[in-house]
């Protein structure tokens, strides 16, 4: 699976509008996290929340930096698995994480995140994900 030239163009052109409204997104998506995967709140038990969220949103920007050569990031978001299974995310968390990404988004933005636009952030979060899921693979041998 890969993005398409008219899927990196939105993620790009939308995030130009979420990265301003960076606190707020990642504020959104930490209370929606929390909801509906009230398991996960445990993990940020001693966690600046922050400061935690400017790391996620660095996070994002980085791979939307990267939307147009993915493959150049795949040693980060390996290590980026690596660390999280080390704070204790189940593999299975990633799909409540991207669920509450793409809603915090749409939140945020509201009539300016259609539905296009979330499409090709769940198809990247997707392709993100699956390098960092792979990680707690070959941790759990194979």
């Amino acid at each position: 699976m890969s993005l398409t030239e008219g899927e990196k163009l939105l993620i790009t052109e939308s995030f130009t509008k979420i990265a301003p409204l960076s606190d707020k997104v990642a504020g959104v998506f930490y209370k929606r996290l929390f909801e509906v995967a009230p398991d996960t709140k445990e993990l940020f038990k001693n966690t600046n929340m922050t400061d935690q969220g400017r790391k996620m949103m660095q996070t994002i920007a980085t791979a939307v930096g990267a939307v147009y050569t993915l493959d150049a990031i795949t040693p980060e978001m390996q290590a980026l698995g690596k660390r999280h299974m080390a704070y204790g995310v189940k593999a299975e968390q990633y799909d409540n994480i991207g669920e509450a990404l793409i809603w915090a988004m749409k939140e945020s933005l509201g009539d300016e995140f259609p539905a296009d636009t979330a499409a090709a952030w769940k198809k990247v979060y997707a392709l993100i994900a699956d390098i960092a899921k792979a990680e707690h693979s070959k941790k759990q041998g194979g």
